[in-house]
């Protein structure tokens, strides 16, 4: 593991979980290694523990079932990867949806590489190779983030540089803590998508957000509709119920509005916050949409 040269005391990931493991690539390619390291062997699949570092806790089962059908029929085409425990004992550090799948499929050992690895390391190892799945559900990634930035004391900047990803998304990612447990738990079982839950984010209070959830979910809003129903929220007006008011709009832009609907012969609602905003044109039928096609093309 290097060191990064501008905060001494930080550990510093590479880029993926392959530069965390340079000894095994050069294992593969001269076949050889220090201590027998690097070169996969069969260990029996009763003798492996899951890490407790592991940040993944859903596996979608039609998938592993088709795993476990494929590693049945031609056997795991891929070492996991572990480490040596007391007692003749080893534990995961990457691969176990193949660890998994390999126990369905009746098998009674896996090919893998051993590592003598530090529980630094190891963690490291496996979070990092979670980050790079595709399948990950968004909390997940938000606590393998936190615990990169709690373990580690990496930056988002870090975090996205080591693991290939923006940013931003990162710190979006992040941000999904911040939701109620029970919002977290709609999240990651898929009743509300990563963007229903950003845009609920902005209502910070932990039971107006849990509330917004409810209503969002009973009503199946979809993200645009969420996002404009959290706006409309946060505005100072609201009625005893929870439900926001209609806003007082500026005569200027009700007069605008007034005659634009004229113009178009179409329902017109003008959205304005100090000189920003939007003009949104209501159609029924596509005779209209196309009627106001040929308006505003001339």
């Amino acid at each position: 593991m290097q060191t990064m040269t501008e905060a001494p005391k930080r550990r510093a990931l590479g880029k993926g979980l392959e530069s965390l493991l340079p000894r095994v690539h050069a294992v593969a390619e001269n076949g050889s290694a220090e201590s027998g390291e690097g070169k996969p062997r069969e260990i029996p699949l009763a003798e492996i523990e899951r890490s407790p570092f592991q940040t993944r806790t859903r596996f979608d089962e039609v998938q592993l079932a088709e795993l476990a059908a494929s590693i049945a029929s031609t056997g795991v085409v891929q070492p996991i990867l572990v480490r040596p425990l007391p007692h003749g004992r080893f534990q995961l550090i990457a691969g176990e949806r193949r660890w998994l799948a390999s126990q369905r499929a009746g098998k009674e050992t896996i090919p893998a590489i051993v590592r003598q690895v530090s529980d630094e390391q190891a963690m490291e190892m496996t979070i990092v190779e979670n980050l790079q799945r595709s399948d990950l559900n968004p909390m997940e990634q938000a606590r393998a983030y936190e615990r990169l930035a709690r373990d580690f004391q990496l930056t988002q900047e870090q975090m996205a540089k080591r693991t290939g990803k923006d940013r931003a998304s990162v710190g979006n990612f992040l941000r999904l803590l911040k939701l109620p447990v029970e919002v977290q738990a709609h999240v990651e079982e898929g009743v509300i998508t990563f963007g229903h839950a950003r845009a609920l984010l902005p209502l910070e209070d932990p039971q107006a957000i849990l509330k917004a959830a409810q209503r969002v979910t009973a009503l199946s809003m979809s993200v645009r509709q969420t996002e404009s129903y959290v706006q409309k929220l946060l505005s100072p007006e609201v009625t005893a119920e929870g439900e926001p008011k209609e806003k007082v709009i500026d005569p200027n832009v009700r007069e605008v509005q007034v005659q634009l609907q004229q113009a178009l012969g179409l329902k017109v609602r003008i959205e304005d916050k100090k000189g920003r905003g939007r003009v949104i044109i209501e159609y029924a039928r596509l005779e209209e949409f196309d009627r106001l096609l040929e308006k505003l093309g001339g």
